[in-house]
């Protein structure tokens, strides 16, 4: 049964920066946008620090999935239009879980989930949350809960939430375009939306759409080189990641350090898939964590008497950031061992301890994978082909193709 909520005054507008003015479509999504767990997404920044290179991104989570959510409504409204049965209950669970669809990101997103947690996707605890949700709100949280996980009957109402053409994409191509300043992102969501249909059950996009399309996949390319995987960015999130890292050890080893309880617990623990299904304390937690624990922390470890915590900390918090190489073939061990060995020199390090200063990885783009939920074209003579056939723009074959590049990430001696 769903709850008698309270209705009055919940007709509300949100005035949004990129689409104008957004409703709430009914009662109940003003009800889990108060909640706390999706207050919690005001204070999560939706680029991470990307705002160390684009001063403007400093947009949320928050703003993102109120987008999102938007667009699905629009996404519903065309696809009705064009003869496809979604029931209000139906409709009520779309919206829902796309608003819902980021509610597991932590912190600084992805750059946390190396060592906060130990292998939970965002998408696992998303997962969590929903279900822990639905206890309180009752079936269409549960119903949102299937369509989030692809168990519902109609798989192209999850393809809208979570796809290669999904409103999640729609959105934050546009919205990151936007903040960022990189207008290669921009996008025409109006345009993709009205050519989606439905075939089979599954989620196609009409032959009309093809340049459309063609144009997001182009974008989305270009917005992982310049915004995503931009290599400053990467140097400050590499040396986020051996900040916690290295805090974490520390934290382990009986060291004592400044930080909120939330972050004090997963510093002292290490939380695998399993502890968030068997201790509520977890997801807990996890909803009290958000950027100002982490920001707060970092600013107060800058006075540690560990030099490499310290050194890392001040460096994020003043920008200081580490040089970084990027290259199409993999860096040599010989180089790797000469940025080690100044490096250790430079900071008189011992042993492993260089490896919190110099990084070396890979990072790997594929704007297209048709391997995994491919996007299809539904053809004027009722065929369904893949979007690479359908393609007349070679590009889009060459995208389907992953593209890595190589870094090598180290501190620069300051005079």
């Amino acid at each position: 049964m769903r709850p008698n909520y309270n209705r009055n005054n919940k007709k509300k507008i949100v005035n949004d920066p990129v689409y104008g003015f957004i409703s709430i479509p009914d009662d109940i999504i003003y009800d889990v946008i108060e909640h706390p767990y999706m207050q919690r997404l005001r204070r999560i920044m939706q680029l991470g620090l990307s705002h160390l290179v684009y001063p403007g991104a400093i947009h949320t989570r928050f703003h993102h999935v109120l987008g999102a959510m938007h667009l699905m409504v629009q996404a519903v409204n065309t696809l009705r239009r064009k003869g496809h049965g979604i029931t209000p209950e139906e409709e009520r669970a779309v919206y829902l879980a796309i608003l819902l669809h980021d509610i597991g990101h932590g912190p600084f997103s992805h750059a946390l989930e190396f060592d906060i947690v130990s292998g939970v996707s965002h998408e696992d605890i998303s997962g969590f949350f929903i279900e822990r949700m639905s206890r309180e709100f009752g079936d269409d949280l549960s119903r949102a809960l299937l369509i989030f996980q692809n168990k519902y009957n109609k798989p192209f109402l999850h393809q809208l939430v979570s796809s290669q053409l999904d409103m999640d994409r729609l959105d934050y191509l546009n919205r990151d375009s936007f903040y960022s300043g990189v207008s290669e992102g921009i996008i025409g969501s109006d345009r993709l939306i009205e050519m989606l249909n439905v075939h089979d059950g599954n989620l196609v996009l009409e032959e009309k759409g093809i340049y459309s399309i063609e144009k997001f996949i182009v974008a989305r390319r270009l917005m992982y080189w310049q915004v995503y995987l931009h290599k400053t960015v990467v140097s400050a999130e590499f040396m986020l990641i051996h900040t916690l890292r290295r805090a974490k050890e520390l934290v382990k080893s009986g060291e004592h350090l400044f930080g909120s309880e939330p972050l004090q617990f997963f510093l002292k623990n290490d939380i695998t898939h399993a502890d968030f299904k068997s201790n509520p304390e977890v997801l807990y937690f996890f909803a009290q964590l958000d950027d100002f624990d982490i920001l707060g922390a970092i600013k107060e470890w800058q006075r540690h008497s560990d030099k490499i915590l310290s050194t890392l900390s001040q460096s994020i918090v003043n920008r200081r950031l580490f040089k970084i190489e990027i290259s199409k073939e993999p860096f040599t061990q010989a180089r790797i061992d000469m940025e080690k060995e100044f490096t250790r020199s430079l900071f008189d390090l011992n042993g492993n301890e260089v490896d919190y200063f110099v990084y070396s990885d890979v990072l790997s783009n594929k704007a297209y994978n048709q391997d995994k939920q491919n996007i299809n074209m539904l053809m004027k003579n009722g065929e369904i082909i893949d979007l690479t056939r359908a393609s007349d723009n070679l590009n889009i074959s060459a995208l389907a193709q992953p593209v890595e590049k190589y870094f090598l990430c180290y501190p620069l001696k300051r005079g």
